[in-house]
């Protein structure tokens, strides 16, 4: 029998089926630090803020899905509990730190795990600069704003906008468009996770841009820098028949139905 303690979380934003949760009253609730594995009950977004509150603890995570798609997440499955955590088999995912300047010149720091956008704010578009390292990608974009995504997070939200998805061992970063205006036909470009990309915004008073770390937005923005940093690592269990990657391959072949 699998000898490991748990730290049980819940959405309390959504409706929790208390006869779907009976199951836990069988086991010890421990306090996270004390815990060997964090057990999250909720959805995508759920599992993203916990990584964050307890991502300092490296410890592991085991998510069951109570929300929506649940792509971060395991089915939740109450039968063989302690069985399936113990076939489960982990996937560490590195963090996107950025790093940022408003237009008072005050720095903030922030981390993702899926994707850092930036977007326009007011009813202008945004005009930006995007550059990796000294290189320059695009001189001037115009446009609702740009993302840049990890593999983890390639299926979400820039997936929606027309981003590629890239395999989680690509060592890959997307940078993508959010409704491109000029030049309107750039599709993005794909970049080493060993890049540092740096987005300026070229005019701060008339085209004024937010940016948000996953969850967690910052407003009136002068530039930004974005980089993967290999000391922020999260360590999530997936079922072997549900693995994170399986999960990114049945995006690249899946169809959309009407």
């Amino acid at each position: 029998m699998l000898n490991k303690k748990f730290h049980f979380v819940f959405d309390k934003t959504n409706k929790i089926n208390k006869k779907k949760i009976k199951f836990l009253k069988k086991y010890k609730n421990y306090a996270p630090h004390k815990a060997d594995t964090i057990i999250v009950l909720g959805g995508d977004g759920f599992m993203l803020q916990m990584l964050k509150k307890f991502g300092k603890l490296n410890k592991e995570f085991y998510g069951m899905n109570m929300g929506t798609y649940g792509f971060l997440m395991n089915k939740f499955k109450t039968k063989k509990f302690i069985e399936n955590i113990a076939k489960s088999k982990p996937v560490t995912i590195t963090a996107l730190q950025m790093v940022l300047k408003n237009k008072n010149n005050t720095t903030k720091k922030g981390i993702a795990i899926n994707e850092i956008s930036m977007f326009r704010q007011s009813k202008q578009t945004a005009s930006l600069q995007i550059k990796n390292g000294k290189r320059i990608i695009m001189k001037k974009l115009i446009s609702d704003g740009v993302l840049v995504s990890t593999p983890a997070g390639s299926t979400a939200y820039n997936l929606s906008v027309h981003g590629p998805i890239l395999s989680l061992n690509s060592k890959k970063l997307a940078i993508t468009p959010i409704s491109p205006f000029r030049p309107r036909r750039w599709k993005g470009s794909i970049v080493s996770d060993s890049s540092v990309i740096k987005i300026n915004n070229l005019n701060i008073n008339k085209r004024p841009v937010s940016v948000v770390a996953d969850n967690v937005e910052f407003r009136n923005i002068k530039k930004v820098k974005i980089y993967i940093n290999r000391k922020i690592k999260f360590n999530l269990l997936y079922d072997p028949k549900n693995s994170l990657n399986k999960k990114i391959k049945i995006e690249q072949v899946r169809k959309e139905i009407n």
